[in-house]
């Protein structure tokens, strides 16, 4: 059977994005058989940037978040396999193809790949985050979930699967649905050929900003799951232990300012030490992929400040689950 790919892009807002994502879409050294992008009631110009490109234009009458724009997209879709990716994504030359491949080899499996490890927008805060994403997804063959902004997949697949639920905490909407799949018994596999340059346009308040939110939503769907250590992704038993270690390191150090002792000071430098030990893998990632100074500077915002902000959307989360569950009862 010959593979036709539809190419599914929800966009919100996305008039900073989309004709960078649509021009590298229909530059492709092999372009798709189509390229659907489900507007979900933007109240920018997206559209009229959209119209500009030969793809298909489906507007929502109600604003019902990605997932509603990915599922629309998905049922009006011509193709007999699916590449979901976001409005902020940028394929490469072969991107397309790479994802046509490996939905021939695996047709019956859903497919995932990942962020290109140096970001599109070459900053520190960007490389940074796209950096941690490339290595935290790319870790297990089989992970735990398949993001949204690289999944392939058979049509036939996500009609069986009932598609992304639209009625979900946001941002992790595809953690639950790849679950339900797992649930079912369907095999997610990931592929490190399918990667996409991300725009992430960060600087420091807006990673950490990132940081507490995607802890907030994870955390309380974690809850809820009841598997708040599980090994999942960029919520890594990795991310979890630093964000331990991290607040040991700022409780020692602020000892140590109070009240000047080596044993303080001792126990700073073990923590930490240990701490780079088992985070080592992605620590040599900053390192190979932007070099020394770079890598001095990554490892110390991973370890230091990083988790600072995970800590607390951590705790943002569980007050949110503690409050839904009160009002569900």
């Amino acid at each position: 059977m010959i593979t036709r790919l539809s190419v599914i892009i929800p966009n919100h807002n996305g008039s900073a994005f989309v004709e960078t994502c649509l021009k590298a879409l229909f530059s492709a050294r092999h372009q798709p058989f189509e390229v659907i992008v489900v507007d979900d009631c933007s109240a920018d110009n997206s559209a009229e940037i959209i119209n500009k490109f030969p793809c298909r234009l489906i507007r929502l009458e109600n604003q019902g978040g990605a997932s509603k724009a990915r599922n629309t997209g998905a049922q009006n879709s011509l193709g007999n396999a699916l590449f979901f990716i976001d409005v902020d994504c940028v394929v490469q030359d072969d991107t397309i193809l790479r994802a046509i491949k490996a939905y021939e080899k695996n047709r019956d499996f859903v497919i995932g790949g990942s962020y290109t490890p140096i970001a599109f927008d070459d900053t520190f805060f960007s490389t940074f985050q796209s950096i941690f994403i490339n290595y935290s997804e790319l870790r297990n063959i089989e992970p735990d979930y398949i993001a949204g902004h690289a999944m392939v997949m058979g049509k036939d697949v996500f009609e069986k699967s009932g598609g992304f639920s639209e009625d979900f905490i946001p941002i992790i909407e595809d953690v639950e649905f790849s679950h339900r799949l797992k649930q079912s018994g369907q095999r997610l596999i990931m592929d490190n050929a399918i990667l996409v340059r991300h725009i992430f346009n960060y600087d420091l308040r807006k990673s950490l900003r990132n940081a507490f939110r995607k802890s907030k939503y994870w955390l309380a769907y974690s809850m809820g799951n009841r598997d708040l250590m599980a090994d999942s992704g960029t919520a890594s038993v990795e991310l979890k232990f630093n964000v331990f270690c991290s607040s040991l390191i700022w409780f020692f150090f602020l000892c140590l300012i109070i009240s000047p002792h080596t044993f303080f000071l001792a126990c700073v430098i073990i923590v930490f030490a240990f701490n780079l030990a088992v985070n080592r893998s992605l620590i040599r990632a900053f390192f190979r992929e932007k070099g020394r100074a770079f890598g001095i500077k990554a490892m110390l915002y991973y370890t230091l400040v990083y988790p600072m902000a995970v800590a607390t959307g951590g705790a943002a989360g569980m007050a949110y689950y503690l409050q839904s569950h009160r009002k569900a009862a």
